[in-house]
């Protein structure tokens, strides 16, 4: 099992920065690509970015040159950098993971984190 633990949302005004943070535990050589995606009210639950444990990144289109995937492998820790925010970012941001590959569907994914929320004022 992998746990899957995000933090770092809150409340910020459009064109401000969030920092998100998804810290894995556990089985974590089950969770060598990590995925973030977001769920906005009465809507679907949509990709936004994912990495392999080797660099590989995949972004949706409206966040790319916005927002910015990494990770520290030694802290078992993803980021999601999220720059230029807009109202319609505004969400509940998850994060998910899996053994390899860059899938944007959710049902590819085995691990998921319990969310955290972003808003984004205008």
């Amino acid at each position: 099992q992998v746990q899957l633990v995000e933090s770092g949302g809150g409340l910020v005004q459009a064109g401000g920065s969030l920092r998100l943070s998804c810290v894995a535990s556990g089985r974590t050589r089950s969770s060598t690509t990590v995925a973030w995606f977001r769920q906005a009210p009465g809507q679907e639950r949509e990709f936004v970015s994912a990495i392999t444990r080797t660099g590989d990144v995949l972004y949706e289109g409206s966040v790319k040159g916005r927002f910015t995937i990494s990770r520290d492998n030694a802290e078992n820790t993803v980021y999601l950098q999220m720059n230029g925010l807009k109202p319609d970012d505004t969400a509940i941001y998850y994060c998910a993971a899996k053994t390899g590959g860059l899938p944007q569907s959710s049902r590819a994914y085995d691990y998921w984190g319990q969310g955290t929320q972003v808003t984004v004022t205008s």
